[in-house]
């Protein structure tokens, strides 16, 4: 294997990771709406990730970086053809930060729900822009023979790209739905089970319409073997919270979002944005690489800075793991 399949595999390690971690993020930030039925509950929610959600966004920069140094062909034509959709999350999740911030900076009514308004949609509107995204990646779009993106806005607007983007939505939904019950306790951990089961239900549909539909398309053995990982583990996730058990729920729930990300790589592989115009002008690995000097110097740093990064990763998520509830927040009662 050479580095830059080593590269093509660690990228989507990154965005697996991403994925998972930012996914329970955006969906606890939809149950702002969805689950809570009072200022105070939207405060328990909020504080379930308050310590770890600028971390989880560590991914995406290590990834969007990664993919800069190791493939820039790749990046260059990714981030000018899916540019508009792309600027929507950048937005998105700066506007969500401040909304973290400064939410709770004033006493008033009307200044917390403006806040937590702009919670809700910069967690919804990425939720579901990442998913039309990468479906548009896997399916193919408009590249000529010089790297560039020739089609419109309007192309990436596709039924299959569209799924793509509900199936993200309900996935990273239920994924924070099922980590609120791991993280909560009394009445909210009650009901968000419930809606588990719901949320959980809809999202088995829509992800085995949307991975049936890539396999049939773009499919082989391997990317098989990974979507039949990604149901056995959603139904399994269904399963557990429907027993009470969270941790084998959440467990599960990600290794969907791992298993899915694994089968849309798989089915890229040895591309990275295939044309739809031709094949033979599609980015692969390796026409859109930089030098194999470049990609030994990174991964050198690689190997020297991941380690610790997840260490202190992981010691942040042990230092708050501790179930919280409205009888923590200061001014309950």
């Amino acid at each position: 294997m050479e580095l830059h399949d080593i590269w093509f595999v660690v990228i989507a390690v990154l965005w697996t990771g991403y994925f998972f971690l930012e996914g329970f993020d955006f969906g606890v930030g939809v149950l702002t709406k969805l689950l809570a039925r009072n200022r105070i509950e939207k405060r328990v929610l909020i504080n379930t990730i308050g310590p770890v959600w600028d971390g989880n966004e560590v991914w995406l920069l290590t990834a969007g970086g990664a993919t800069f140094a190791a493939f820039p062909d790749w990046y260059a034509t990714l981030f000018s053809g899916f540019y508009l959709p792309l600027l929507v999350i950048l937005v998105c999740l700066i506007v969500r930060g401040v909304a973290f911030e400064y939410r709770a900076k004033r006493p008033e009514e009307k200044w917390q729900h403006n806040w937590e308004q702009a919670i809700f949609w910069t967690s919804l509107i990425p939720a579901f822009l990442w998913g039309v995204a990468f479906g548009n990646i896997v399916r193919g779009v408009k590249i000529d023979a010089t790297k560039e993106y020739v089609g419109t806005v309007a192309d990436l607007l596709n039924p299959f790209a569209l799924l793509g983007g509900l199936v993200t939505l309900t996935l990273f939904t239920f994924h924070g739905t099922v980590f609120t019950a791991l993280k909560t306790v009394g009445d909210i951990r009650v009901r968000a089970r419930k809606l588990a089961l719901a949320l959980g239900a809809v999202t088995v549909v829509l992800s085995l319409g949307f991975l049936g539909w890539l396999q049939v398309s773009r499919g082989d053995g391997t990317s098989l073997v990974a979507m039949a990982v990604a149901a056995v583990a959603l139904v399994g996730a269904v399963g557990a919270i429907k027993t009470g058990r969270e941790g084998w729920s959440f467990a599960l729930s990600g290794v969907t979002i791992a298993a899915a990300v694994a089968m849309l790589f798989l089915t890229l592989f040895p591309n990275v944005m295939p044309s739809s115009l031709a094949p033979e002008w599609s980015l692969t690995v390796a026409n859109s690489a930089s030098s194999p000097y470049t990609l030994r110097i990174m991964t050198w740093c690689a190997a020297i800075a991941a380690p610790l990064v997840m260490l202190y990763q992981g010691w942040t998520y042990w230092v708050f793991r501790k179930r919280i509830g409205t009888q923590h927040i200061a001014d309950a009662h």
